[in-house]
């Protein structure tokens, strides 16, 4: 396209891009817009370097005029969107780019990878957080996805509302928390289970985790509490019938004196087991596979459309795309949530005008929180949204939002939007 665009002089005209989801994964009620923080970031460097031209060119890819072009390439548009942790629905302008159509749609690929699959795990953390009921849940992912995944999904779970990570090196870039625990081969390692506990304990004092399943739990839990006595920090139970098991470890710890030990579970959890667990005496959660593959959601379902551009006299022109049941709304946007008199979110409003750089036109006396900010000016990203405070930020902001759901929004059987998009 850029090939194309360069040669018959369309290139350069000033577009508008957006990136939303026509729907929402099959039974959500909302999504939870996450990879804003990493995308300003890798849009920054985003450049063509020899070995690429290189290639490009080897392979007669595009022409040598456009490997020069690209040889150049740096973003310098702008971008706005909703900030990231917030919730969104169908039809919400999540980011719009704004920049030469060149410049903008090389970007594409970039912007819907990172937002698809960073939105997916968050989106579907969140429904795990939500029937948690305040129980701590750990991301231990990192085995069921690509080692560069792994560090975006212990990224989105966090802002969606996990307590740590077990990928450390999310924990050095991201300032996650981090945690984790022994797995069955230490256990296997030594001569006895005693032994290895014994080791860990000695490694790691009393309050240390230990995994009690590799044998016979209720042997195990007796042997854990010998070793550590009865302040002993935790058990980690990663099989069987977890309501059943964990009452019964409950119990034996209780008559072992350590009525203080706590006992988190880990075994292949989704949001509808730790819903089933919510009336199990389970202290915090550990979910890896469900969570880093977006629970049976593993894409957001976002796509990237031009939506306006100037025309030869530089007025902007809507544009948009009419195929059966991938229809899209053209025009520049801007975008607001009703929220009714106990703060409640009512109404995903978008307003099609001025769009987010030019003044919201939103009745006085409304309750209206306006979603869009602006992200990128001038290729040059807003320091807020980028590093680990970024990333806290954003955890703060989806704690917030969430907090204006109507409680619809949180059941977990299949649904449609918990409140409608309409367009003004």
């Amino acid at each position: 396209m850029v090939d194309a665009a360069l040669q018959n002089g369309t290139a350069h005209r000033e577009s508008l891009f957006e990136a939303f989801a026509r729907r929402l994964p099959d039974g959500r009620r909302y999504g939870v817009v996450v990879g804003t923080g990493r995308l300003l970031e890798l849009i920054s460097e985003f450049r063509f370097e020899e070995p690429e031209l290189e290639w490009l060119g080897a392979n007669r890819v595009v022409r040598p005029e456009t490997l020069d072009w690209l040889a150049d390439y740096r973003f310098r548009g702008d971008v706005w969107g909703y900030r990231e942790g917030e919730v969104y629905f169908p039809g919400s302008p999540l980011l719009t780019i704004q920049a030469t159509f060149a410049e903008a749609v090389m970007l594409e690929t970039l912007v819907l990878s990172t937002l698809n699959f960073d939105s997916s795990v968050a989106s579907a953390a969140a429904r795990m957080v939500s029937v948690a009921l305040g129980r701590p849940i750990a991301e231990m992912g990192s085995r069921r996805t690509s080692e560069r995944s792994a560090v975006a999904a212990a990224r989105a779970a966090y802002i969606a509302g996990f307590d740590a990570t077990s990928n450390l090196e999310a924990g050095r870039t991201w300032g996650i928390p981090t945690m984790g625990t022994a797995a069955h081969a230490f256990t296997l390692l030594h001569d006895s289970e005693e032994a290895a506990f014994r080791a860990q304990v000695e490694a790691f004092g009393p309050k240390t985790t230990l995994l009690v399943d590799t044998y016979d739990i209720r042997q195990g839990v007796e042997t854990a509490v010998r070793v550590a006595g009865t302040g002993l920090g935790a058990v980690r139970i990663d099989s069987g019938d977890l309501p059943t098991v964990v009452a019964g470890v409950r119990d034996q710890l209780d008559g072992l004196g350590a009525v203080d030990t706590k006992i988190t579970v880990t075994s292949d959890l989704d949001e509808f087991t730790i819903a089933g667990l919510s009336g199990a005496p389970v202290d915090s959660y550990g979910v890896g596979t469900s969570v880093v593959t977006g629970s049976g959601s593993p894409a957001a379902g976002m796509v990237f459309k031009l939506v306006a551009r100037r025309d030869d006299a530089g007025e902007w022109v809507s544009v948009a795309k009419a195929s059966a049941s991938k229809a899209s709304v053209g025009g520049r946007k801007n975008a607001a949530r009703r929220l009714d008199s106990t703060l409640t979110a009512r109404e995903e409003l978008v307003f099609i005008g001025d769009g987010p750089s030019g003044e919201a036109e939103f009745e006085a006396g409304t309750r209206l929180r306006p979603l869009m900010v602006p992200l990128m000016t001038g290729g040059v990203a807003d320091a807020a949204h980028l590093g680990p405070e970024g990333t806290a930020a954003a955890r703060a902001h989806r704690a917030e939002a969430m907090q204006e759901l109507p409680i619809e929004a949180f059941r977990l059987g299949r649904g449609e939007a918990a409140i409608p998009t309409t367009y003004h």
